[in-house]
């Protein structure tokens, strides 16, 4: 039920509104000045109030320009002579007037419109959620067997309600992911809200995602609906939980199972209906195991886990996202898309991408605001300088041929130990990442004597 607040030091004037407002179901509550009005509003939240123009401790515009922050619609009434004062208001902020004496039906008519417009100011919050994410590209680019395999997992557990644990670097595309999901879902005409943990101060993140009532807290002057209330019948992906603080932990917890969520300050539980996704770059387990991570939490969220892999591991995909970024950011600078030149390309498949998906983007969008030419060249691509050097106790003795060949072991070991450390010594993945046989990598991990603790 609408809670209308009307503030009126006339007695029979506010009895007459209270009786004509209440017969129309809203529920009504009364005071004759600005200042028990303030109480009031601090222990209560109202859709409408309306206030006199002319009050015995403060005058209705005063009080107006106090609550204005509050962004509760307000209703001035007035008499004929002060009609200026009321219109003065509105261009302040105030919802409307109405001059006096009052016509109910013209009365229940503003009331309407101003809590009408309170509607519209919700959705519009979810909206703005909901078309953001929309509008967000959901397209999955590449060809490579390891990134295949997962979106293939993707598609079977997208049209299910089960959570879904995104694993993977930073970069690798797990938010594209995470709205791929959501957009092959049954929920795809539904709001998508993400909340990245780790950008989001601790004590500004409960109140992201359960929001408060007003006065819960000092400062909060206003409801606030949290992202999980807003996210109803959608998809909420909470990306970097591995960075969730603890104390957090439970509470998301408690949300998971129960699908139950209530505003800071309030009692009142409201029923969600919602799908989770949850995102990390760092490894649960081991979170887990030094007490970091609760481990119920850690089983609540790794029911469907995909691993997406690094952008090293998908050399076949370096160019198709490229000329795919190429054609995306061509679009957003107003430019014609240039063709990567043969050097170009070669520069783009021989960098190692630490940043991974995110970082090859950057580095299209820069060749594509500096190239002058018909094509983006070599020195359009501009990566961070890097030198390999090798080890003091390198033995530079003997000619040319044996020199590059003891090099080429120490580059071979180096590769198979960084992959073997990728995939936590799974042999088989390693040689397929590799381009090798599994007994050829065999033969090697025995001829550098490769073991797990190295």
């Amino acid at each position: 039920m609408e809670k209308i607040l009307i503030v009126e030091d006339n007695r029979s004037m506010r009895e007459m509104l209270c009786s004509i407002i209440s017969e129309k179901g809203y529920a009504v509550q009364s005071t004759e000045d600005a200042k028990t009005a303030l109480l009031l509003l601090q222990k209560e939240y109202f859709s409408v109030i309306i206030s006199d123009l002319q009050l015995p401790d403060m005058d209705g515009f005063t009080f107006f320009k106090k609550i204005k922050s509050n962004n509760i619609p307000f209703i001035i009434l007035t008499a004929f002579g002060s009609i200026e004062g009321a219109v003065e208001a509105m261009k302040e902020g105030a919802f409307d007037f109405i001059a006096k004496p009052v016509d109910p039906e013209y009365l229940l008519l503003i009331i309407e419109k101003a809590l009408k417009s309170t509607r519209i100011l919700r959705e519009n919050i979810i909206f703005k959620q909901f078309y953001s994410s929309t509008i967000s590209e959901s397209n999955i680019i590449g060809k490579s067997p390891s990134l295949l395999r997962e979106a293939e997992k993707l598609k079977q557990v997208a049209i299910t309600d089960t959570p879904v644990l995104l694993l993977g670097e930073s970069g690798t595309g797990k938010e594209l992911f995470a709205r791929a999901i959501h957009n092959l879902s049954e929920r795809k005409n539904k709001p998508f809200i993400a909340i990245n943990s780790a950008s989001i101060p601790e004590n500004l993140l409960e109140n992201e995602f359960f929001g408060h009532e007003k006065g819960s807290y000092t400062d909060a002057y206003v409801r606030q609906i949290g992202k999980l209330e807003l996210t109803q019948g959608g998809t909420f992906f909470l990306d970097e939980i591995g960075d969730l603080p603890f104390n957090l932990q439970g509470k998301i917890l408690r949300v998971i199972e129960d699908k139950k969520v209530s505003r800071i300050g309030s009692n009142q539980e409201l029923d969600l209906d919602v799908r989770f996704v949850f995102a990390t770059n760092k490894n649960i387990q081991q979170e887990v195991s030094t007490g970091r991570f609760r481990k119920d939490l850690y089983y609540r969220i790794n029911v469907f886990p995909l691993d997406l892999p690094p952008l090293r591991e998908r050399e076949e995909d370096i160019l198709l996202l490229a000329n795919y970024f190429i054609k995306k950011i061509s679009i957003e600078l107003k430019k014609k898309v240039l063709p990567l030149s043969k050097k170009a390309e070669e520069k783009l498949q021989a960098y190692d991408w630490p940043g991974n998906v995110r970082e090859l983007q950057n580095t299209i969008e820069r060749a594509m605001i500096i190239a002058d030419c018909k094509e983006i060249i070599d020195r359009d691509i501009i990566l961070p300088e890097k030198s390999f050097q090798l080890t003091e106790e390198f033995n530079f003795h003997g000619d040319l041929k044996q020199v590059t060949s003891r090099a080429i072991h120490i580059i071979e070991k180096m590769k198979i130990e960084r992959i073997l450390n990728q995939v936590d010594f799974n042999k088989t993945r390693a040689a397929e990442i590799l381009k090798i046989s599994y007994k050829t990598l065999l033969d090697k991990i025995k001829d550098y004597d490769i073991n797990p603790q190295s």
